[in-house]
């Protein structure tokens, strides 16, 4: 007589899910990208004149981009009030052995698995990386933004600075969203707060949820 495969177990296995971002995590998540990319999208159309052209309307894309530049740090702060997300903080910022071991394994492209905890350290790198970012296109645009406050030699400055970090930005973002593109996993832990076990131990051997 052949065994069951309706047990309890047999049917958990395949389906067994587990937690890795709270709602909370989640609308910080969303809320950041669609500022992001209003950002990304109202400079495109105020630096490339194909785009200026075809959108028109400067100054209404001017206040957009201005306005969705000052927004972008409330969904982080808004979040603080979650503990869940100071929690994941905590994890992004706490970097170990197993972080080295992961970024040589991802520059050297070995095979294997790459050791990493709730985040890799690519993720990170990333998260560390876009912060700092944001937080000096912030100021840099300030400066921009409200003319009288500085003088002439910091807005040259920070306009070059602006710009070029923008550029930058612009393509780190297209290989942040080229990778979520190409783990499908990962994109549904963000939508719906769950990744499968068998993902978690494949990607992320060394975190204990």
């Amino acid at each position: 007589m052949s065994p069951r495969v309706d047990t309890p177990a047999a049917r958990s296995a395949p389906s067994a899910r587990i937690r890795r971002f709270s709602r909370a995590e989640r609308w910080v998540h969303r809320s950041t990208a669609v500022l992001m990319g209003v950002c990304v999208v109202t400079a495109a159309c105020l630096y490339i004149p194909q785009l200026a052209e075809l959108v028109g309307r400067r100054a209404l894309v001017v206040t957009l981009h201005e306005w969705s530049g000052l927004l972008l740090p409330l969904p982080v702060l808004a979040g603080l009030a979650s503990r869940a997300f100071r929690v994941d903080l905590t994890h992004l910022n706490r970097w170990g052995p197993h972080d080295r071991v992961w970024l040589r394994s991802a520059v050297r492209r070995l095979p294997g698995r790459r050791p990493a905890a709730k985040f890799n350290a690519g993720q990170k790198l990333y998260a560390a990386w876009i912060t700092g970012a944001t937080l000096v296109m912030l100021g840099t645009g300030l400066m921009m933004w409200f003319t009288h406050l500085t003088p002439l030699m910091w807005r040259t400055s920070a306009t070059f600075v602006h710009d070029w970090l923008a550029l930058t930005i612009g393509i780190v973002l297209a290989g942040h969203i080229g990778m979520a593109l190409g783990d499908p996993e990962a994109r549904k832990g963000l939508r719906t707060g769950s990744v499968s076990r068998e993902w978690a131990e494949r990607e992320h051997p060394l975190w204990r949820p």
